[in-house]
């Protein structure tokens, strides 16, 4: 398994994470929280045994039953890896059960803890961005749980590029521990953070870790211009519901190329997408969530292959999306000084 740092830290990642989204064992739920305990063991010896060190869950998954389970699966192993949890989503009725004030953070912290049945975090996200709470008092928090050695790392997710870029600009002038990495959307049917995001974590040495790197199983391989969607799967039940709203008609042309270049492999769909992730040098790790050991199993046998420079630009042209402003215009008329390296003569164009 590739071994990858995490942003500008010192710590290294395994290019492919586990996520439990799906642990919960509760069979009511038959797409997201139905993993029983016996269920994750499973999934997560099989992730150690393929070389995996990062393992993401969050305090509001199945209610916190999520992190039970994982603290239970890992055991004894819990020392040999790496457990991202995450804070912020409501986790009771109280007006204060909710964002990143320092009441909510410090007791949501403890109860994960208690749940993982363990005494620190490795990576801890705080789940989007709380713009009632001054960043100042989140950030001071978080740097004494550092201090504390309850948290090892902190990160930030679904943040926008201006809202990374602010949290690093605080911390800097305070002298606080910073966000090492943001867990963000991205795939081959969802580029939008190379505009502005990728941009912001490049300045700012943040390492990307991918959450949804199938689209909600758009790109799992089980989909295509006449069926769109399946009974019993994500996306049969929710949609597009948590991955945006992709162009559907780009998608199965996308799919189209990840099929032509899977059977060049004998591979599959899901594992083009999840290796085209990997030829993006910000990415530092992209988090598998699978219902079932089959998929685990074929999502984690990415890792044994590679896309060549050729098949990575077959599905970079294929997927690519119109920049927004002001990308566009900086590409047409400010490229010769948008680099060191130099305008792309593709883009650049002068004012004559």
């Amino acid at each position: 398994m590739e071994l990858r740092f995490l942003g500008s830290s010192g710590v290294r990642v395994s290019v492919l994470a586990l996520g439990t989204m799906g642990f919960g064992g509760d069979p009511a739920r038959p797409v997201v929280g139905s993993i029983d305990l016996d269920a994750a063991s499973r999934q997560v010896r099989m992730a150690l045994d393929a070389g995996v060190n990062l393992f993401d869950t969050a305090n509001t998954y199945s209610g916190g039953r999520s992190e039970e389970l994982l603290g239970a699966a890992l055991g004894a192993d819990r020392d040999r890896v790496l457990v991202s949890t995450k804070v912020h989503a409501r986790v009771g009725d109280g007006p204060n059960d909710v964002g990143q004030s320092r009441w909510h953070v410090l007791r949501s912290v403890e109860a994960s803890l208690r749940r993982l049945g363990t005494d620190r975090i490795d990576v801890l996200h705080v789940h989007g961005f709380d713009a009632c709470t001054p960043l100042e008092e989140t950030l001071t928090t978080l740097d004494h749980l550092v201090a504390q050695g309850k948290v090892r790392y902190l990160a930030c997710s679904n943040h926008t590029a201006w809202q990374l870029v602010a949290a690093h600009g605080v911390a800097t002038a305070r002298g606080l521990e910073r966000y090492v990495a943001t867990q963000s959307n991205y795939s081959l049917v969802g580029r939008d953070l190379e505009w502005e995001i990728l941009p912001a974590c490049r300045h700012t040495g943040t390492g990307v870790i991918v959450w949804s790197p199938l689209a909600g199983g758009l790109l799992s391989g089980r989909f295509d211009r006449t069926t769109p969607s399946a009974d019993g799967t994500r996306r049969g039940f929710v949609g597009d519901l948590g991955v945006g709203r992709p162009d559907l008609e780009q998608a199965w042309a996308i799919v189209d190329v990840c099929r032509e270049i899977a059977a060049d492999h004998g591979a599959s769909v899901a594992q083009v997408a999840v290796n085209w992730l990997r030829t993006r040098p910000e990415v530092s790790s992209i988090v598998l969530g699978a219902r079932t050991e089959a998929q685990l199993a074929d999502t984690l046998a990415a890792a044994a292959w590679e896309l060549s420079r050729e098949e990575t630009e077959r599905l970079d042209e294929v997927s690519e999306t119109y920049p927004p402003y002001p990308v566009w215009f900086q590409r047409q008329f400010t490229a010769e000084r948008g680099s060191r390296a130099g305008a792309d003569p593709a883009h650049a164009h002068r004012y004559d």
